[in-house]
């Protein structure tokens, strides 16, 4: 149990020592670590209720941005779109064409730490009209964005240049769209309440041991089996978070993320009898209405199926799996979750971003930088000239 909202099993494994990592976590939180700051309600965030007062009674909003900088409020978008009225639409990519989304004007949040990601750059260009209203997320110093701000006589507010975009998710970056999507944004920052939380502390330590058990025996691929087709986005985020931030020094963690039960039917084989070198994610989410079938529709030789709804069957799948798992000593942890709302995905955000930062430091490895893809944007300009 991480809290009354997520019931967690970690890793059958081994016992490790954890000692290491329990004197890092200590470490880390008695430390100025303003990333963490951001996770907690002592954050204060750089936009108020003037900035986007009339931005309010908008229904339909365009959120531009790559990685870290759209990745966390797509998470909260499509996690809690059951409380959500309004219209969110995510530019995450370039796409050749892009025509369904030059039809109509928008209200744009544009976002990019650096001011000069070449995407949300060109994006941007072909997609804003001179009547969308637009408000702009970027670094407080001279960039692309900044500069483009003023021609656009937008809404600037300020991204704090201490907090890397796959961490920014409960800074501005996140919370700004949360707020106009009409969440309590409040209800996102646990961290408070966690830290105090022992069975928290305690498990949280000893995942972060099993995960680094299961490094120094070359286990590297993370495959998360997720079986909530609403948080395929917060495995997106979550995947960045863990790639970016442990891969270095020719090693780190590849996170993959099968879609279930749908991928029983195509990778399941390769988990199960393939090659060992993963360990596993399960992850559920309990609903509270879900559709039952029909039974007068079902056949005497499925009657099993009468009286259950899809929720049942799902979960019924998930147990299947996790039994079979079992049996063959397949390493996995799970993630059951009670409610669906906003401190529960405060305390996923919370869990996994400790859980990386901690793997990152027990490896001597700097989580918040990410020095390789720089090379790619070197060569691209090079490229272009």
């Amino acid at each position: 149990m991480i809290s009354p909202r997520i019931s967690f099993k970690n890793f059958k494994s081994k016992k490790v020592k954890s000692s290491l990592v329990r004197k890092k976590l200590t470490t880390l939180i008695k430390e100025k670590n303003e990333i963490l700051k951001s996770l907690s309600k002592d954050y204060k965030n750089n936009f108020n209720h003037k900035n986007l007062k009339k931005f309010k009674k908008s229904l339909d909003f365009r959120v531009i941005g790559m990685g870290g900088s759209s990745l966390g409020a797509k998470a909260i978008y499509d996690f809690l779109r059951h409380k959500i009225k309004k219209n969110f639409f995510f530019i995450d990519n370039l796409k050749v064409n892009n025509l369904e989304q030059k039809k109509k004007n928008h209200n744009n949040i544009i976002i990019s730490k650096s001011g000069n990601t070449i995407e949300t750059i060109v994006n941007v260009n072909l997609l804003i009209k001179k009547k969308d209203q637009n408000i702009l997320i970027t670094e407080n110093k001279k960039n692309y964005l900044n500069l483009l701000a003023k021609k656009l006589k937008a809404d600037i507010i300020h991204h704090n240049d201490y907090i890397g975009g796959r961490y920014s998710v409960l800074s501005e970056v996140g919370m700004l769209p949360a707020e106009l999507m009409g969440l309590n944004i409040n209800n996102f920052k646990q961290l408070n309440f966690l830290i105090k939380n022992k069975s928290f502390f305690n498990n949280l330590i000893s995942n972060v041991s099993s995960t680094l058990y299961f490094i120094q025996n070359k286990k590297f691929n993370s495959i998360i089996l997720n079986y909530d087709e609403k948080s395929d986005s917060l495995f997106k985020w979550y995947q960045q978070l863990i790639a970016e931030s442990l891969g270095k020094k020719k090693s780190g963690i590849l996170p993959v993320i099968s879609s279930m039960p749908k991928d029983n039917h195509s990778v399941t084989q390769l988990y199960l009898d393939g090659f060992r070198n993963n360990f596993f994610t399960f992850f559920y989410v309990h609903e509270d209405r879900s559709e039952k079938l029909n039974n007068e529709q079902i056949l005497s030789s499925k009657n099993y199926l009468k009286n259950k709804s899809i929720g049942d069957i799902i979960f019924s799948q998930k147990k299947a799996t996790e039994n079979v798992f079992n049996r063959q000593n397949i390493p996995f942890r799970s993630f059951e979750i009670k409610k669906r709302d906003e401190k529960t995905l405060g305390e996923l955000f919370c869990f996994f971003i400790l859980e990386t930062i901690l793997i990152a430091k027990s490896l001597n490895i700097n989580p918040y930088d990410q020095p390789a893809v720089e090379l790619i944007k070197q060569e691209t300009k090079k490229i272009l000239i």
